[in-house]
């Protein structure tokens, strides 16, 4: 199965992989197509047996926003990026953030419970202190959760992507904090070594509360050292944890806000270090790529071993916002240090093998989407620019303008001949070079792991999907 994953008229970001028995489930938010805000669905959870991962299946919604507290007057909450462990006790849990109608900023971090990975789940109660009252110490946004051995450690957070550290805005800026997450300004001033910080705290067996205040494990740019690569990297959301081999692995979302970082220590509460960038969604940085790919936003994930193989988990944007994003996977490979070399966006995805370049598919499952116009980063509808958009229930490439290329790795083109493109518009497009003509066909001649490069070359086209014979 290509990238996404999933059918594409389904739309889980933030997705956490984990494996439970002889399955791989994906938790994550719940996007709708051209949305205009996040998460506006219900919670979801797919799954695959570890030795077929083209085998997914939905088991549907999990968990309502209507079983959330906060709901009510009509007025439903929004759930951001959950997280699931496995309890001591054997249950299942699903940590969240709910956002919205009746809630305070940043307030506290909820969990549901289920005797199934899959759901569905209960309201079981909110992130406390032993005298019950709520824990809001940093930004609770984002939770991460993991089993170490019966121990529970839950990770959270929310930082900045950039550096306000000054004598002019830092006053500025702890009185905007105060304004924005309600926070007391003497919190702000004395939390270590910033309330825009990734936090770390070990829960009882009860799954709810801490065992101990919770503290500072990663910084944001605003508290980074300047001469370090973290700072250039550094914990801006997302925060996502594992633990292979003697080594932690705690994964999160940079300033940059379209690539995952990870930092990695043999400690689950302390001396994490910095060591890369495991792929970014604009694939900025791969191979030295220095403009991005993708009109990309907001990237989350996490990193999974799967039948003997690592896989990192993230999402795409679609609709050139940041609003309708759909789940992604690539193979990684750990090496003997622990080190992960930074892999790119494909169309196969999780394959080890190209694609068979024979068959119809979807253009929508290129993996790049490249224009003259500049790309910019971040939120925000840019309806100008070509995308990956629904239309008709259909998700295709509109709007491709001059110049538009539309990239898919990778294809064994070893023996197709010809690819047929179904498309609409007054243009005139190439495929590799070679001239389309006006009923969509073009002669190919391949190699064995080959791309696609689908270009208009003038005019203005929407593009459905091609056949390759």
């Amino acid at each position: 199965m290509p990238n996404p994953i999933f059918p594409l008229n389904e739309y889980v970001p933030d997705g956490e992989p984990h494996v439970f028995g002889n399955r791989v489930y994906l938790y994550g938010s719940h996007d709708a197509a051209n949305s205009t805000r996040f998460c506006v669905n219900d919670y979801t959870v797919w799954s695959a047996p570890v030795d077929d991962l083209t085998a997914w299946i939905n088991h549907g919604i999990t968990y309502r926003k209507e079983q959330d507290p906060r709901s009510k007057d009509g007025k439903l909450v929004d759930f951001y990026a959950p997280d699931c462990v496995q309890g001591p006790d054997g249950r299942y849990y699903l940590y969240y953030f709910a956002a919205g109608p009746n809630t305070r900023p940043f307030g506290p971090l909820s969990v549901a419970v289920s005797d199934r990975p899959e759901g569905p789940f209960d309201y079981y109660g909110d992130i406390r202190y032993p005298d019950g009252s709520p824990v809001l110490k940093y930004l609770t946004n984002d939770p991460a959760v993991l089993n170490d051995n019966g121990r529970i450690w839950l990770y959270y957070g929310w930082g900045l992507g950039r550096d306000f550290r000054s004598k002019l805005f830092s006053p500025l800026l702890n009185f905007v904090q105060h304004k924005l997450f309600q926070r007391t300004v003497s919190e702000i001033r004395t939390t270590e070594p910033s309330i825009l910080s990734c936090a770390v705290a070990e829960l009882e067996s009860d799954m709810l509360t801490v065992k101990s205040e919770p503290k500072a494990v990663l910084d944001s740019k605003t508290t980074a050292d300047k001469n370090s690569e973290l700072y250039h990297h550094a914990f801006y959301e997302a925060a996502s944890i594992r633990k292979f081999g003697n080594l932690y692995y705690l994964v999160w979302s940079s300033g940059q806000n379209n690539e995952l970082c990870y930092a990695t220590s043999k400690s689950p509460d302390r001396d994490f270090s910095y060591r890369g960038v495991i792929i970014s969604n604009s694939d900025l940085g791969y191979m030295g790529n220095t403009k991005p790919k993708n009109n990309a936003g907001t990237i989350h994930g996490g990193i999974e071993k799967i039948g003997g193989r690592y896989y990192v988990f993230y999402h795409r944007c679609t609709n050139n916002t940041d609003f309708s994003r759909q789940a992604c996977a690539e193979p990684i490979e750990i090496d003997a240090d622990g080190s992960i070399r930074q892999v790119e966006m494909t169309s196969q995805g999780m394959s080890d093998q190209p694609l068979p370049g024979i068959g119809t598919y979807p253009a929508a499952i290129c993996c790049n989407l490249i224009t003259r116009k500049p790309i910019r980063l971040g939120i925000g509808k840019q309806q100008t620019l070509p995308r990956i958009t629904e239309k008709e229930g259909e998700l295709i490439l509109a709007d491709l303008t001059e110049s538009t290329e539309a990239v898919y790795k990778y294809f064994d083109l070893s023996k197709t001949k010809e690819i047929i493109i179904h498309y609409r518009g007054e243009c005139r497009i190439s495929c590799n070079g070679n001239a389309v003509d006006e009923n969509g066909h073009c002669k190919l001649s391949g190699s064995n792991r080959d791309e696609l490069h689908i270009c208009v070359e003038k005019g203005k086209a929407d593009i459905m999907s091609f056949e390759l014979k």
